[in-house]
């Protein structure tokens, strides 16, 4: 008798793709295997995304997908927390089941009610660190689910909760298996990194024998003696942010943070219900780059929300010009079912938005390039992601994977993905670098 085969479709952030690993790993540890296509899956689950209107559309058409290619759907993700499910089961009224996110055993029960799991699973099958949708050498590491913050544009928690921090003593464990088996970078992600402890007072917790608080600090200072990369992501610039830049100028931790400013002008992030000091910023800035001269900050930016003026835009450009951000993205305002942004007065023209976040990106595009253009002569440590045709395709600490630059080098000899390489910088663009190895 073959063993049950499942589907499985991942959408959404990379918050949304550590749900699909944990679901995926406890597949395989119940004894199913993961079909690569629809037409050999006996059923499929999706995991949804339910952030912004196009993503909705995207979870919509890929679970119609799967009803038309396999029949059998189970949904779960952020789509799934909408008005109860119900506004899947409106388009899509034949799916089996419907959870919210981070919802693995809820999603176990549906697939054992409509795919009764095999006998005698052999647990070895699955590897310590899980099932993984990442290269092996990268994997992220989600400390937390949901958000204490009520940004106005923005329904994560109502669809993922408050913040819940995950047991210091879950993380780190899951952190030394992923490291024990290859992965050279972990990924630090949340909806807010910086948070991580307050829901539950910062805690003392144990890893192998020794107390460690429910803390960024003290969490950020454990991963950094595991001999990997750890990459930030999500921070909010909390006072306390100030002691991981001192981690990172002693080599702990990646001089890389990533820090979702917004906006910079105080209307606007008043509007937004975000902190609102862009000069306090500023002078956080000028302090962190005083003690690790190194640091690589990366930000994303809203042009288009509801009031913005083209004055405030003058602030944001303004802001650019001061703040010399090393990495940034910028999204036009879109509304978004169930935000409280939605309300507010004086919507902005979508085509007005675009304008700004051309202009936006424009001036960005110079700082970037004049920033990589400092780079050259310089020797740097990079982790090989690609080898092709062209040579080797890897990444420096200012480099996220998917969302940053790259660095292009063009010697592959004896090079494997996920070896770091030690490079001299020879040319720059806009966004990228080209090195050879030393």
């Amino acid at each position: 008798m073959h063993a049950p085969k499942v589907g499985f479709v991942s959408l959404g952030c990379p918050k949304a793709l550590v749900d699909s690993e944990q679901i995926l790993t406890q597949l395989r540890a119940e004894g199913y295997t993961i079909s690569p296509s629809y037409q050999d899956a006996d059923l499929v689950v999706v995991n949804t995304c339910g952030f912004i209107d196009s993503a909705v559309a995207e979870s919509l058409d890929a679970i119609g997908e799967a009803l038309n290619e396999n029949g059998k759907v189970i949904v779960t993700g952020c789509l799934g927390a909408k008005d109860g499910g119900n506004q899947i089961r409106d388009v899509h009224p034949s799916v089996l089941a419907v959870t919210g996110p981070h919802a693995t055993q809820e999603v176990m029960a549906a697939v054992h009610e409509h795919l009764p799991k095999p006998h005698d699973p052999f647990i070895d099958l699955v590897p310590p660190q899980g099932v993984k949708l990442t290269p092996k050498h990268y994997a992220y590491l989600k400390i937390s689910e949901g958000c204490n913050h009520r940004c106005s544009f923005c329904i994560i928690p109502s669809m993922r909760g408050d913040l819940d921090s995950r047991p210091i003593h879950e993380v780190l464990k899951e952190a030394e298996n992923l490291v024990k088996a290859g992965v050279k970078e972990l990924l630090v992600i949340s909806q807010d990194t910086s948070a991580y402890g307050v829901d539950v007072k910062y805690k003392t917790g144990f890893h192998n024998g020794r107390p460690v608080k429910t803390r960024m600090t003290e969490l950020v200072r454990e991963l950094g003696d595991m001999g990997a990369w750890v990459r930030l992501h999500y921070v909010y610039p909390y006072p306390h942010v100030d002691e991981v830049i001192e981690l990172m100028a002693a080599g702990k931790v990646l001089p890389y943070l990533d820090i979702p400013f917004q906006h910079a002008s105080p209307t606007v992030l008043k509007a937004m219900k975000r902190p609102a000091n862009a000069e306090n910023v500023l002078k956080r800035l000028a302090r962190w780059r005083e003690v690790c001269p190194d640091i690589a900050i990366r930000s994303t930016f809203i042009t288009g929300f509801p009031g913005e003026t083209e004055a405030d835009f003058q602030m944001l450009l303004d802001f650019l010009d001061e703040a010399q951000l090393d990495r940034v993205g910028c999204f036009t305002y879109s509304s978004v079912d169930g935000a409280t942004a939605n309300d507010l007065p004086n919507h902005v023209d979508p085509e007005v938005a675009e304008e700004r976040k051309a202009r936006f990106m424009e001036k960005q595009a110079a700082i970037s390039a004049a920033k990589l253009q400092a780079k050259i002569g310089r020797k740097l440590t990079v982790l090989v992601d690609e080898i092709d045709e062209q040579g080797v395709v890897a990444r420096s600490y200012a480099d996220a994977p998917e969302i940053d630059g790259l660095v292009y080098i063009e010697e592959t000899e004896g090079v494997r993905v996920g070896d770091f390489l030690e490079v001299e910088v020879t040319d720059a663009d806009e966004y990228d670098l080209w090195a050879q190895r030393v």
